[in-house]
């Protein structure tokens, strides 16, 4: 074995065991997925001989179209919601005094001490027209009295939002937790306001910490069913919703493996980008700090 061999061989210890679950239960099951989605329905519901493209072409239908744009549009509103929310929160509890900061991560994190099921029902129970919340607000002359919150879009975001949430806050706190707040008393002292302070320089300090908020708000955004099949309607269906019925309604599997191919394509493009900026980010620091 050679000198080079025998110095990387720790290395490769390190990185062949992750590498290896990755490949199980990551890759391997993405490669059945598109492989799937090329083989013919079984009438039984399975998986028939040999291979077509007629799944594959059948996502070209309108109503998949609508259904996919849907997706994508509550993913990227979901997203941008919960990052206009994340980014004030994570920076006033990172200048939180210590005695507050962790009071107020617990709250953060204790909507998950309950069931996410457990949770939604309880928004069921809240924008029911007999529900606390329909009636404050009917009360409040803000919704008439035969308004209906549920099973319409607004409500299916609504609680997107609310469940995603805290997966925005907790990486925008962690790098908050690292940004040097004396930057932001320099930008005001040059003459900067606090708004302008905060997009100019707290916001593309934490950049890390938003990206990561990005990737893990809208992967989970774009492969929810749960929540549109419970408090959404005909309007509100997504594509979790057609894969979870072509697989326990129809027994169509290559139709559904076509459907979560489509959805792979759509978690890995953001994740992909994620990436690259992150790479980009890594090559220009030393250039940035070059010119200092």
């Amino acid at each position: 074995m050679s000198r080079h061999l025998r110095d990387r061989l720790p290395e490769w210890l390190v990185t062949l065991p992750p590498m290896g679950w990755l490949a199980v239960l990551f890759l391997l099951p993405t490669v059945l997925i598109f492989a799937i989605s090329l083989r013919p329905a079984d009438p039984f519901g399975g998986i028939g001989a040999g291979w077509t493209l007629d799944h594959v072409r059948a996502l070209a239908a309108p109503h998949y179209v609508i259904i996919a744009a849907r997706t994508v549009l509550f993913s990227l509103l979901t997203t941008a919601i919960c990052l206009f929310l994340a980014l004030p929160t994570g920076y006033y509890i990172a200048r939180a005094p210590g005695r507050w900061r962790q009071t107020l991560l617990l709250l953060v994190v204790v909507p998950f001490w309950t069931s996410f099921l457990i949770r939604i029902f309880a928004w069921k129970v809240l924008l029911h027209p007999d529900g606390l919340f329909k009636q404050a607000l009917a009360c409040l002359r803000l919704v008439s009295a035969d308004a209906a919150l549920l099973y319409h879009p607004p409500a299916v975001l609504l609680v997107m939002v609310y469940t995603c949430l805290p997966f925005a806050i907790l990486p925008v706190y962690a790098a908050a937790e690292k940004f040097d707040f004396q930057l932001l008393e320099a930008a005001r002292d040059l003459g900067a306001g606090r708004f302008q302070a905060f997009l100019r320089v707290f916001v593309p300090g934490i950049r890390r910490g938003v990206l990561t908020a990005v990737l893990v708000v809208l992967i989970p955004a774009l492969g929810t069913y749960v929540i549109p099949d419970l408090v959404g309607g005909p309007t509100s269906e997504m594509i979790g919703n057609k894969i979870a019925q072509r697989v326990f309604v129809d027994r169509n599997l290559p139709h559904a493996g076509a459907l979560a191919a489509l959805l792979t394509l759509g978690v890995l493009l953001p994740m992909a980008a994620v990436l690259v900026l992150q790479a980009r980010g890594r090559r220009r620091a030393p250039t940035d700090e070059e010119g200092l």
